[in-house]
């Protein structure tokens, strides 16, 4: 059976894409697509016109920067985690990624800052702080398409609101996709994909989906205050 069908967007340079929808419609199986974790069955996915399956796998996975929920850290230091794929990274670079991923202050703080030990898994460090790092490390790749599985949900407002302003002013020309479970992470969204039970129900703006989209509406209502609605709406 198809896990997600008849689903069509194109997502530009410099705009952040979110999908949205509840827990097993098929977000982050869309996202999975992109790096080719999977493969689609039908109809095709292109990256600046070319078949993603046309493309070498590693060039390919150069493009794309993909951060899970949980974010991944490795056994060694918070820079070699941040530099991981890019050897050759300069501490200018390490640093710079991890100010737009708001991990600069909590570093700084650390006794041996960039060089403060990580165990693997990350199990050293706090869940924020795993996936912020994990940002970092994909924002340091430098990719064209920055991919975000619900990779804020360990982040407070404030703290996930100042990383989307640095992605907006620091990476601007990057593609920004996010799979969100909050309608606060994505209400700024220039375009938001409504997904459920693997089908595309809504496309649009915040504002555009309030008026016209059901399921929507029903986790807009669910999630924010009427106040928070009448402010966004």
């Amino acid at each position: 059976t198809e896990v997600i069908c008849d689903i069509s967007f194109v997502a530009e340079p410099g705009t952040t894409t979110a999908i949205i929808g509840s827990t097993g419609s098929g977000k982050s199986t869309l996202l999975n697509l992109i790096p080719r974790f999977h493969d689609v069955t039908s109809g095709s996915i292109t990256i600046d016109g070319i078949d993603i399956r046309q493309r070498d796998l590693t060039a390919l996975r150069k493009l794309v920067g993909y951060v899970p929920q949980q974010g991944l850290l490795f056994s060694g230091t918070i820079a070699s985690n941040i530099a991981y794929g890019e050897p050759d990274l300069k501490s200018e670079a390490i640093e710079a990624a991890a100010d737009i991923a708001q991990a600069g202050t909590f570093i700084g703080e650390k006794p041996e800052t960039y060089q403060s030990p990580i165990a693997q898994g990350g199990v050293n460090v706090s869940g924020g702080q795993r996936q912020r790092l994990s940002i970092a490390r994909a924002i340091a790749a430098t990719p064209k398409i920055l991919l975000f599985d619900d990779s804020f949900s360990a982040l407070d407002y404030r703290t996930e609101n100042q990383l989307r302003k640095r992605l907006h002013t620091d990476v601007p020309d990057t593609t920004v996709l996010v799979v969100a479970q909050r309608i606060s992470s994505i209400i700024h969204a220039d375009t938001i994909l409504v997904i459920d039970e693997g089908r595309l129900v809504g496309k649009g703006t915040h504002a555009q989906l309030m008026q016209n989209c059901p399921v929507y509406q029903q986790i807009a209502h669910s999630q924010l205050s009427l106040q928070e609605i009448k402010n966004h709406g």
